[in-house]
């Protein structure tokens, strides 16, 4: 029987790969995104049924309308992808960055809460469903002028944690993956080097297949799930000491 499957951010980047992965296999999509014009375009392309919603993940109410429109039309979904995000270079000292602070902090954790909420009662009465968060391995420390994007992957990591034991032994399975550099209009300014960077549809593909298998938390690509847990584990003074001079993302 083909999938449900609703993803966040699905207008451009990894949300449109996985919307074309997932669509190649039949399955019934609910796409969500801000940019009504790009959903729509990638709707008409798409070889499966696939519902839009034009709405920001941070608009709980819009969220919850959207969801509850898919579930009257379709039942509950098998898998919810939180893909939506933003992130741009910030620092604490200037004033008018709070503001941006603030945005990708709404973005990329209460938007992720806002897309999961409406489906978990749905979820635990079908004692099935698969509710995906996409972090990043710049939540496993901070990094020097991305500390609000750093520290709302940081949050959405262990928000991810706590759902998960929230949900043991209900049936539905809570999955944390957390990508490295990805080709995307995100990641389009970045002035610097992007070790072991890849696709949209490469990453896309990888977290399919990461979703089948229930696989609980996974880093993207191999490599990464190899340095992050290093850089984890590095002293305070030597982290410091090697990325105090590292490029930043531009304000």
């Amino acid at each position: 029987m083909p999938l449900k499957v609703i993803i966040s951010g699905a207008s451009s980047g990894l949300g449109r790969a996985l919307a074309q992965h997932y669509a190649a296999t039949g399955a019934t999509l609910g796409l969500i995104a801000r940019r009504g014009d790009l959903l729509e375009t990638l709707a008409a392309e798409l070889p499966s049924d696939a519902s839009v919603y034009v709405a920001d993940v941070c608009d709980a109410p819009a969220i919850r309308a959207a969801a509850q429109d898919f579930l009257d039309r379709h039942g509950c979904p098998d898998i919810v992808i939180a893909n939506a995000g933003i992130s741009r270079g910030t620092l604490t000292e200037y004033a008018e960055d709070t503001e941006i602070f603030e945005d990708i902090l709404a973005t990329n954790v209460i938007g992720m809460i806002n897309l999961f909420q409406p489906f978990t009662a749905a979820m635990r009465a079908a004692g099935q469903g698969s509710l995906v968060g996409i972090a990043s391995v710049a939540g496993y420390r901070g990094l020097p002028g991305s500390g609000a994007y750093s520290a709302s992957k940081a949050a959405a990591i262990s928000y991810l944690e706590s759902l998960r034991v929230e949900m043991h032994g209900k049936g539905i399975s809570v999955i944390t993956i957390c990508p490295g550099y990805i080709v995307t209009p995100m990641t389009a300014n970045n002035p610097f080097r992007m070790p072991f960077l890849l696709t949209a549809e490469d990453v896309a593909k990888k977290i399919v297949r990461i979703v089948e298998n229930r696989t609980l938390f996974a880093v993207i690509p191999w490599q990464m799930a190899i340095v992050a847990p290093v850089l984890k584990l590095l002293p305070n003074f030597l982290y410091d000491r090697l990325f105090a001079n590292a490029p930043r993302k531009p304000r």
